[in-house]
Formats: C-alpha cells, structure tokens, sequence
C-alpha cells in the first residue's frame, strides 16, 4: 500500500493504531501471524499492518507472516487462496497455507462445520507461529464480530464473561487489530483503496446462527429499536469487562487466601473447605471455575449445575465424597479440604 493510497483510509490507519497502543497489541521485535482469509476485514488488516511496519516515523518494529487455510468448502476457496498469495508476493510478505477437509473433520469428529473450521484454523496458525517462531497471532475481528458474539452468547444463556465478547487480546498472544472498527468502515477503505476482496457466500445464507444473528437479527434491531446498537452493546460489554475484571481480581485475593496446596506433579490442588463454605455464592462459584481454570488450563464442558453441584457438596460438608463434573476432573471433600484431582 502507498503513502497516497493510505491517507484515503487515513481515519481506519489512525483508528487501528489507536487500538494498538491502547491495549499494547504489538510491540517492537514481535513476529506476528496473520490469519487471511482473503475478505474484506483480514485483507484490510494485512494492508493496515504492512503499512504500520515499513513506515519509520511509527517507531514500531516488527515482522509479519501471512497463514491461509482452505476449508475445501466452497468452489472458490482455491481463487481465495491464489487470491492471497499473490497479494502477499506483491508485498514481499511469507506466505503459508493449508488445504483440509473441515466437512470430513466436523462428520468424524461429529462436530458442527463452523467449530470444526474455528479449530483448524487455530491448530493451522499455531502450527507456522511455532515453524517460524513468532509470539503472536492476529485475527480480523471487528467490532460486529465481537457485537454478533455477544448476542450469541446471550441467546446460550451466557453468565457475564460471556458479555464482554470478544477481547482485543488474550492470553498476550491473540491479538484483534480491528476491533474496534465497524464492518462499514473496513468495506469503505477496501473501496477506497482499490482493494478487490474476496466474498464469501455463505456468510450470506441464513443457515448459521451468527448469519441469521448479522443478516436478520441485528438489521432488524437497527430498523425497529435502535440504529446505533453496535455501538450500544459494545459500550455495555466494556462496562461488564471493567467490572468483570474487579471481581476476578477479589477471586484471585480469596483463591491466594483459600489455596492450601498445589501440587503439579500429582496433579491435586487443595482449598480450606471452612473459608471457602463462608464465601458468597457468587465469589464461590467463581473459585471453583478459576481454580478448575487454573488445574486444567481450561474449564470447558463445565456447566452452572456442576458449579452448584459442587457448592452443594462443599456445603453438606460429609466426608469422602466426590463429584467429577467431567472425565478430566474429579472434586473431592475429605478432611476439611477441597481436593480438585485432575485425571486427564
């Protein structure tokens, strides 16, 4: 991208790299991978991010590599990634990619096209982070994105966490330049710029539940209740991340104070089943979803009932009895104590 092509999109640039400093994305020596699809928002990103790095006035120092998945889905996935391959040999950025077939994984693995393409992808982009020893990953999410995710998760029954959507960086690896633009503006400086992205169809078939949540659902909001919902539903997510936040850090303090034991090696944990009964329901519930967090490095396929199963437990104080909320973890009380068993 030139100089002369960059200030038409002078407002994203600016917004972008606001976003950047804001929450210390990038920063210099890093070694980022991008995931491009091709569309609108991963080509702007790349476009955006090339610029970032080779304009010296910025003062940010860092390499860009570029990772394509094709999902073996579509007819045109194979213009997708020639697509992106010669838009990165235009711009002289490592280019890798991978064909799989997610229909066939999703029918194995029976599992939904959408998570099993969600999990290639991830598994891809970790895979060339480690073959040329990056630190980070960047995904294209904007602010609809995150907005649609939201609603998702509300409709699921989401708790809180659920409401803060999608961050702009997890785990200091995962990073969301685009976050905080909206689809429209990302649309805009593609066309501005000359930029011929690829489209996916499908993402126009009310088939998915995130489709019919941007394609039916939020347009019918803006018509009806409220035209600036994006940005009212982003402002409510930053609201609850801020608070969201003040609790975790309550429940980090307690977990401190509670934790007796952690042992690694045998993979056990253990917690003062006395304090931890004298807690709040809402702080207790919590514990037990870091500390699970925190042992197994996730806490996927735990549910509200096994949280408050597992309260119940705690409560009853009777020796000797346990639950496993799933095959990876076993929660036993004997001895006054809390023993979390992870059994993966």
């Amino acid at each position: 991208m030139d100089e002369k092509k960059c200030q038409k999109g002078a407002s994203l640039l600016t917004k972008v790299l606001n976003t950047i400093k804001k929450y210390n994305l990038i920063e210099n020596g890093d070694k980022i991978v991008l995931g491009v699809s091709g569309g609108p928002d991963s080509i702007c990103m790349l476009n955006i991010l090339n610029f970032i790095r080779n304009d010296k006035n910025l003062h940010i120092d860092f390499d860009i590599i570029v990772a394509h998945i094709n999902h073996m889905i579509r007819e045109e996935a194979k213009d997708d990634e020639e697509f992106v391959k010669k838009f990165c040999k235009e711009i002289n950025i490592p280019f890798y990619s991978k064909s799989i077939d997610v229909k066939k994984i999703a029918n194995n693995n029976k599992i939904g096209t959408e998570e099993a393409g969600r999990n290639a992808r991830y598994n891809f982009f970790e895979e060339i982070l480690n073959k040329t020893n990056s630190n980070k990953i960047a995904i294209a999410h904007n602010k609809n994105d995150k907005v649609e995710t939201i609603i998702m998760n509300i409709l699921r029954g989401s708790g809180i966490s659920g409401l803060r959507g999608i961050e702009s960086i997890k785990n200091n690896k995962y990073i969301r330049p685009l976050i905080e633009c909206e689809r429209f503006e990302i649309e805009q400086y593609c066309k501005e710029n000359e930029i011929d992205a690829r489209i996916d169809r499908t993402n126009f078939e009310n088939i998915y539940t995130r489709n019919k949540i941007r394609n039916v659902v939020i347009p019918y909001i803006k018509e009806e209740f409220n035209p600036n919902i994006i940005q009212t539903i982003d402002r409510l997510s930053d609201l609850i991340k801020e608070e969201d936040e003040f609790i975790e850090n309550i429940v980090i303090d307690k977990y401190r104070e509670l934790i007796i034991e952690e042992d690694k090696n045998r993979k056990e944990f253990v917690m003062d089943l006395k304090s931890f009964n004298k807690q709040e329901k809402v702080i207790k519930s919590r514990l037990l979803l870091y500390t699970i967090s925190r042992l197994l490095g996730t806490t996927k396929g735990i549910e509200k009932i096994h949280i408050e199963d597992i309260i119940k437990l705690c409560k009853n104080n009777i020796g000797n009895k346990f639950l496993t909320p799933n095959k990876n973890i076993k929660v036993l009380v004997k001895n006054k104590k809390i023993y979390f068993i992870n059994q993966m």
